[in-house]
Order: structure tokens, then sequence, then C-alpha cells
């Protein structure tokens, strides 16, 4: 069973950065797609950011720019880097991982992903 565990969210000013990390347990993490995903009150879960075993990443559109999401294959772990954040990114941030190890595309959608965190709190006061 993978167990995977976010942390670092919390609340912070229009232009701030927070890193958000996830910790994933499992022998085989290196072979993982990893992704975060952000749900809002009232919408859809929609997603952020992923990065697959080969450290290729993708970003969403809409926050393109502001995200560096990266990987620490000896320690399970995964980073977001959230800089310029806005009030419209407040959301609870989920950390998911894709256990079809090396995948050679990125999945982008959240049923494709077999494994997910509590989630983190992001808030973003203007």
């Amino acid at each position: 069973q993978v167990q995977v565990v976010e942390s670092g969210g919390g609340m912070v000013q229009a232009g701030g950065s927070l890193r958000l990390s996830c910790a994933v347990s499992g022998r085989t993490f290196g072979g993982y797609c990893m992704a975060w995903f952000r749900q809002a009150p009232g919408k859809e879960r929609e997603f952020v950011a992923a990065i697959n075993w080969s450290s290729q990443t993708s970003y969403a559109d809409s926050m393109k720019g502001r995200l560096t999401i990266s990987r620490d294959n000896a320690k399970n772990m995964v980073y977001l880097q959230m800089n310029s954040l806005k009030p419209e990114d407040t959301a609870i941030y989920y950390c998911a991982a894709d256990s079809n190890i090396f995948l050679s595309s990125i999945p982008l959608t959240s049923y494709e992903y077999d494994y997910w965190g509590q989630g983190t709190q992001v808030t973003v006061s203007s």
C-alpha cells in the first residue's frame, strides 16, 4: 500500500510564496508519476502540476510560470514551489501518485492517479 502525505500549506498574502511537500511510501517511488491537484470550495478538482519518473514536468496553464515541481527520489519526496500567489489560488492542494511505473506520458486527469493524500489547505489573502 502506498501512502501519500502532504505538508507545507498555510496562509499567505497575495504575491507571496509557499512550498508544498509530499512524502510517499513505496519502494518503486522512483518510477511513479507524481502530481498536484487542487480543489476550491464549490469547484471541481483540477490539475496543477506533474512530474514523471524522468523528471519531465507539466503545468496547468493558469499557473504556468509561477510553479516549480520537483522530486527527490532518494527521500521519496515531491515538492511544489508556488510563487506570486493570488487569492484565486486558495484551495486544498492534493498530492497524488500514479503507480504505473515508468510511464512515458504524464497523466493530467485525476482518475489516472490511484493514491492520494489528505490534502493541505492553501489560503491566499488579498
